[in-house]
């Protein structure tokens, strides 16, 4: 749901309404790969693996890419998020497709994983 009289969304919607199902509650997942050691160099190599890692675990409770209604992401550079906006939506597009749940990137000074530029954290409802 846009609004006309908001500004147009870049890469997020400014709410979804969920049709009625099971919540689903997703933790914060970084660029962490199976034997917990952070894997990529840049923001968009960590990004693609945190929504890969967080796609896995919202498959793992029936949920689909589609079924997205609420992300957040924490970045411990936001200009160099906002600089690369282009290119992680193209992993967005390509990893869930072109619509998008409500979402917030939020700066913060350092993550759990010292290394770890990036967490998503969301929600999704199965329907």
């Amino acid at each position: 749901m846009n609004p006309p009289h908001l500004a147009p969304p870049t890469g997020f919607s400014h709410a979804v309404r969920a049709a009625p199902g099971a919540m689903v509650f997703l933790a914060g997942q970084t660029a962490l790969d199976g034997a917990g050691r952070i894997v990529g160099d840049g923001i968009v190599e960590q990004f693609e693996r945190a929504l890969t890692n967080l796609l896995d675990v919202a498959a793992a409770a029936g949920a689909r890419p589609a079924d997205l209604v609420k992300l957040t992401v924490f970045a411990v550079d936001v200009a160099d998020y906002r600089s690369r906006a282009r290119d992680l939506g193209a992993v967005w597009k390509r990893l869930v497709g072109s619509d998008y749940p409500a979402m917030a990137v939020i700066g913060a000074t350092r993550l759990w994983d010292e290394t770890a530029l990036v967490e998503i954290e969301g929600i999704a409802v199965v329907r």
